[in-house]
């Protein structure tokens, strides 16, 4: 009989061992973008940027977890290195997304075409007004799927895609956000919490929404609280980390407080440079992976 594992897809975790995930390189679209158009920080260091993507890469690799690449083109899609947002992985498929940045929706075609390659059941896809993206979307257990309500992700994008889990018995608990910085920045529920097992997360506490903090607690999931500087001086980059099993995590390198907290609670923690990938980009190493399969 077929299963999630033989099939290899399905996702109902932020933190079960990563067994397969989906990237894409950065290419000419990527290091020759406007700044002013994909609100960037100024030019980008193309070669820099790339070797510090190969290293990534490597580290994921490391990490045990197979790379399925979404082929590269020219197609002027400089933010579809960032493969998290498009489309979200559940245990019985994929749901392709609308990303509230416009840029961005062109990117749902790739996705669409690497399920249909990799033989992955496409459960549905959010329809305009409805707008979802992937970096809104936290796991907090098999059944229970946190949505941040952001400039990104609204009303609409979060009632379709809770009809689309309903048959799978998943309830969607919906969390505001501040305005903070604009609609222009990226400002997405998981910029400000990044799991790191079952009972623990690392946050930001200034933005971390009252409910969601409380539902923490609930739960029993300790909250590692990120330095203020250190998110600042990372433009929140520093909690974007990417577990790829339970305590053990891929983060950008440069913010040894943040490092130092995760490894005091018990984490393997491996860092890489990202100052000219991820800081100038908006985009950290969750970011740049799409869970296939975890378990």
């Amino acid at each position: 009989m077929s299963s999630r594992r033989t099939l290899g897809f399905g996702v109902a975790s932020m933190v079960q061992p990563l067994r397969r995930v989906a990237m894409r390189r950065p290419g000419r679209a990527t290091v020759e973008a406007n700044p002013a158009i994909w609100h960037y920080e100024g030019p980008l260091d193309a070669r820099r940027l790339t070797r510090q993507y190969d290293a990534f890469a490597q580290c994921v690799a490391d990490s045990g977890a197979a790379i399925e690449w979404i082929p590269g083109t020219d197609d002027d899609l400089a933010d579809s290195v960032f493969v998290f947002d498009p489309s979200f992985m559940t245990p019985r498929g994929a749901i392709l997304l609308r990303p509230g940045k416009v840029l961005r929706r062109p990117e749902v075609a790739l996705h669409e075409a690497l399920y249909e390659r990799m033989d992955v059941p496409v459960l549905g896809a959010i329809e305009p007004p409805g707008i979802v993206e992937g970096g809104d979307l936290l796991w907090l257990d098999e059944q229970n799927l946190a949505a941040g309500r952001t400039f990104r992700t609204n009303r609409e994008g979060i009632a379709q895609l809770q009809a689309i889990l309903s048959p799978q018995g998943v309830e969607i608990h919906p969390f505001d956000l501040p305005v903070w910085n604009g609609s222009a920045a990226c400002l997405h529920l998981l910029s400000v919490v990044s799991p790191l097992d079952r009972d623990l997360a690392l946050v930001y506490p200034r933005l971390l929404p009252v409910a969601l903090h409380e539902l923490f607690r609930e739960l029993g999931i300790r909250c590692l609280e990120a330095s203020e500087a250190e998110f600042e001086a990372s433009r929140g980059l520093n909690l974007n980390v990417l577990a790829t099993a339970p305590r053990r995590c891929l983060a950008v390198g440069g913010y040894p407080d943040t490092v130092r907290l995760m490894r005091d609670a018990g984490c393997e923690v491996a860092c890489f440079d990202a100052d000219a990938l991820c800081i100038p980009c908006e985009g950290g190493p969750t970011c740049l992976t799409l869970p296939l399969r975890r378990g």
